[in-house]
């Protein structure tokens, strides 16, 4: 039986733009992804056979009850779905670590399935025809073609338009989370329902400087989200953890994805670390530091 591990690292938006929407009734967006040095940890393992079956194990302390610990997961989804689309069998086993939260516009769950993905073709290489893998991650979820790459992207569409980005810099990062999910079917719902419509594309991503108080103006601009009222009136905790953010020195703030999650960007590691630390007692939240991973 053959092993491959891989780390599942959760993503931030680099500010997040609706341009459209498809008659299917998907959003078209424009967004920066940046990857974290948080996320969780996968092994697959895989032994060739004439019958498939799939074992899947869930641990961690993001292993909580919302987080589906069998066939429903998308981890185990991708891997079924491999198999059924590059015609393999055998018997698959998949260990999940998990230490993201559900429903935190984190992309946890794609990055989880994306992972599961990568495993299975290196395990099973030349399975797929040339552009299968892509195929098979946008059927998955909206996010999960990004998670395939290893750094920064520009993304557009639903989330199949995925460009490597070049030039933009390692940043450290406060999140935030008020500790309550927020479901992302309800804000794009709440984003649709108050009349709000897709604004004009951008056409290329925004050009982002390394952080400091010189560029902090350059960073409030990019860092703009078209879901964030929609998400701020679901979950009026999330203008509050902002303010404390911006009290605690942050350079701006964003919205990740469709939220909970806010995040301050700080200059450095020790100015993000003193930030989180005082920031201790914000209520129900959870906060962390993280470094959003450049083109580097």
């Amino acid at each position: 039986m053959a092993t491959r591990r891989e780390f599942a690292p959760a993503k931030v938006n680099f500010g997040l733009r609706i341009v459209g929407r498809r008659p299917s009734g998907y959003h078209e967006l424009e967004s920066v992804f940046a990857p974290l040095d948080w996320g969780d940890d996968v092994e697959v393992e895989w032994r060739p056979g004439a019958a498939s079956s799939f074992r899947f194990e869930l641990t961690g302390p993001g292993a909580t009850p919302d987080v589906p610990s069998d066939e429903r997961n998308l981890a185990a989804r991708a891997a079924r779905d491999y198999l059924d689309r590059a015609g393999e069998t055998g018997a698959v086993s998949i260990r999940l670590h998990k230490r993201l939260p559900a429903a935190a516009g984190l992309g946890g769950g794609s990055s989880d399935a994306a992972a599961v993905l990568r495993a299975l073709d290196r395990l099973a290489p030349k399975s797929l025809p040339p552009g299968g893998l892509a195929e098979l991650a946008v059927a998955l979820g909206a996010d999960v073609p990004f998670f395939l790459g290893s750094g920064p992207a520009w993304v557009r569409g639903i989330g199949e338009r995925v460009e490597p980005l070049a030039g933009l810099p390692d940043v450290w990062l406060v999140l935030a989370h008020p500790g309550s999910r927020l479901e992302t079917a309800r804000v794009f719902a709440g984003y649709a329902q108050a009349g709000r419509r897709p604004g004009p594309a951008l056409g290329a991503p925004p050009e982002l400087p390394p952080a400091s108080n010189a560029t902090a103006g350059v960073w409030r601009e990019a860092l703009r989200n078209d879901l964030e009222p929609a998400a701020r009136e679901l979950c009026p905790a999330i203008e509050t953890l902002q303010a404390r953010l911006q009290a605690l020195g942050a350079l701006a703030t964003g919205l990740s994805g469709s939220g909970p999650t806010v995040y301050g960007l700080f200059a450095s590691r020790p100015a993000a670390e003193a930030a989180a630390e005082a920031g201790v007692g914000l209520g129900p939240a959870w906060t962390r530091v993280a470094q959003a991973l450049g083109s580097g």
